[in-house]
């Protein structure tokens, strides 16, 4: 290793690099900032203006796009062509090129940032550089990512050489380093053009951490952040306490956190399976767990739960009686910690954003060759839109657990069926293949509590059988979408029982 280009926005370690690179004779050029940095710390630098005979132009915006540069780094040294124009036109070979890049993504996270000034922080000669050393891996080692400096720098000081093996990895992560960059800026563009399915959709995340496998043992798994994840989302959680987070906990949690999210007063939401088993409200959250747990006393156990106030001691000493996988909570307070850190196993997640006011954004899945993509279901509740279709007309008390009821509905699969009662869920039917079988398992689950209880439903009644359901278990209220075609049954239905139903004009679908 004869010579090596370093020019690095993070110049963590970068120093340390370059004494041993220059320990090992290697020569350094570099540029800017870095050259300064190098030079302060009395290393032996030459700027690649030196190096080219020819100065940064245009702000440098132009200083790496040089034949002298991007022919010492493609040159391949085993063909005889290439060593002969590289004589003829005066060409040196660098061997290592170390570069990372401008900091786009912390321009645009920081408030108050002009376009004009993200703009200049879309890089152009460094991922030129690093795409061509990641082109010629064979002959240039490339590296992106402080991790691999010790690597490089023994390579260069006569310890083991970098194998065809490292130098793929090497190229590999320098080309995923690119992609990231190119990614993200073109996000950042196609939002602010209004683009929001653009005809080609360019996804990068982050990898938070390697999971011990998937939703089954057989199978490999990892959770990934978004590159502009805030602290109000599950990416951005801090886990205060327990073990590892299995894929099936951040799934379930990820739920959990979305349900909660729907409410102003004190709420504590249980999910199980990614299924809210029971939801509680109160005027404190000790109050609203209580109703959560009462809700479901079976299914909670081992369940996720999620609150939505700051957990404190007295919501704490009732949690610790029962069996939980996840707590989550916007704070922790001391007492609180004190109480369930004594559950060796209890994982702890503190949210400090989970009130903030849900962003509308995209969610995706994937499908065999392909991905789903849509707008996040993010509609605001708003009753006084809500039309009555029956003679009685739901009293005000109905109508609040009815907001209730249509808030948890839309985060339960379909066919879904949710029965409030008081302050809590008493009955949820979930996922069946026809809506009166999902009726049928939330009332059987209310028992006694269906009576005088409000019903939601996440999407039309395409008959009048689960209207009849309720009816013969005391339900007293619906809300329901409407827009089916056989809608005057269901309301006939509700009338002869003395129902009140309304319509929203708006399904909660839940298919995955």
């Amino acid at each position: 290793m004869r010579r090596a280009l370093i020019s690095v926005s993070d110049k963590t370690g970068i120093v340390e690099l370059a004494q041993k690179l220059a320990a090992a004779g290697v020569e350094i050029l570099s540029t800017g900032g870095t050259s300064r940095a190098l030079r302060e710390a009395g290393v032996a630098v030459k700027d690649v203006s030196d190096f080219t005979g020819f100065p940064e132009i245009l702000d440098g915006r132009v200083k790496t796009l040089h034949p002298r540069v991007h022919g010492g780094i493609l040159a391949l040294r085993d063909r005889e062509e290439h060593r002969r124009q590289m004589e003829e036109h005066g060409l040196l070979p660098i061997d290592a090129v170390v570069v990372n890049l401008y900091p786009f993504r912390e321009t645009v996270s920081r408030p108050g940032t002009r376009f004009e000034e993200i703009v200049e922080q879309i890089d152009i000669g460094g991922p030129s550089l690093i795409r061509a050393a990641a082109k010629n891996h064979r002959h240039v080692a490339v590296v992106v990512d402080p991790a691999d400096y010790d690597r490089l720098a023994e390579a260069a000081g006569g310890g083991a050489p970098l194998g065809e093996g490292d130098r793929l990895a090497l190229a590999a992560k320098a080309f995923r380093h690119t992609a990231a960059y190119d990614a993200v800026i073109a996000g950042y563009l196609s939002d602010r053009a209004g683009e929001r399915f653009p005809e080609q959709l360019t996804l990068t995340y982050d990898r938070v951490q390697s999971l011990r496998y998937g939703e089954n043992p057989h199978q490999p798994a990892a959770f990934y952040r978004e590159p502009f994840a805030g602290p109000s989302t599950l990416a951005g959680a801090r886990q205060l306490h327990g073990k590892e987070l299995s894929y099936n906990n951040l799934l379930d949690a990820d739920a959990a956190l979305h349900l909660v999210r729907e409410f102003e007063g004190p709420t504590a939401v249980a999910v199980k399976h990614t299924n809210p088993c029971g939801v509680g409200w109160g005027e404190t959250l000790a109050d609203a767990f209580h109703e959560a747990y009462e809700a479901d006393p079976v299914s909670i156990f081992g369940g996720i739960i999620a609150v939505n106030r700051p957990l404190d001691g007295e919501t704490a000493r009732q949690m610790k009686e029962i069996f939980l996988e996840i707590v989550i909570a916007p704070e922790f307070t001391p007492e609180a910690l004190e109480i369930l850190t004594t559950k060796k196993n209890l994982r702890l997640l503190e949210i400090p954003g989970l009130r903030e006011p849900v962003r509308e954004g995209l969610s995706a899945r994937t499908v065999s060759g392909g991905l789903l993509v849509q707008g996040t279901d993010a509609a605001p509740v708003v009753p006084d839109s809500w039309r009555p279709v029956t003679k009685r007309i739901p009293s005000r008390a109905e109508l609040e657990q009815m907001a209730l009821a249509w808030r948890v509905v839309k985060h339960v699969k379909s066919n879904a069926i949710v029965l409030v009662h008081g302050r809590r869920t008493v009955g949820v039917g979930a996922g069946q293949m026809n809506r009166v079988g999902s009726a049928r398992i939330a009332i059987a689950q209310a028992g006694e509590l269906a009576r005088g209880s409000v019903m939601a439903s996440d999407a039309f009644f395409p008959m009048s059988d689960t209207v009849e359901e309720a009816a013969k278990a005391g339900v007293t209220a619906i809300v329901q979408p409407g827009g089916s075609i056989r809608d005057e049954e269901s309301i006939r239905a509700a009338d002869e029982a003395g129902i009140a139903m309304v319509f929203t004009g708006m399904r909660h679908f839940r298919h995955g």
